[in-house]
């Protein structure tokens, strides 16, 4: 199951596997909410983990971050670049549930929608 689409999936390096796979888990937990609640629509990151949820302290999330700011990036670049490397990972989390989901690229993310079984 996962993507409908076949989609080129990237490993996320610097972070521990320990780490990853709490990010991962985290992240399964946050698209099985999304699909409860609101089914008929589309998600992407940023509706997941963006807006007032941006802040990750205390969340496995957080260890992207500190990875970027270990790598010597300002606080601006760290968090861009920890939101790409969430966004790899979360498409790994999609690709691997197993449930269908559809995916688009809109306002240059990726969106995904759950494919309903009748």
């Amino acid at each position: 199951m996962g993507l409908v689409k076949e989609s080129e999936i990237r490993d996320v390096h610097g972070i521990t596997p320990e780490e990853k796979q709490r990010i991962i888990d985290f992240l399964q937990g946050a698209v099985y909410c999304w699909c409860k609640n609101k089914p008929e629509l589309w998600f992407s990151m940023r509706d997941l983990m963006g807006g007032d949820n941006y802040y990750w302290e205390g969340t496995p999330l957080f260890a992207l971050y500190q990875k970027h700011i270990t790598k010597g990036k300002d606080s601006e670049s760290a968090v861009r670049d920890a939101g790409i490397d969430s966004g790899w990972l979360l498409k790994r989390v999609i690709n691997d549930d197993d449930r269908t989901f559809d995916t688009k690229n809109e306002e240059l993310i990726n969106k995904y929608l759950w494919v309903r079984e009748e």
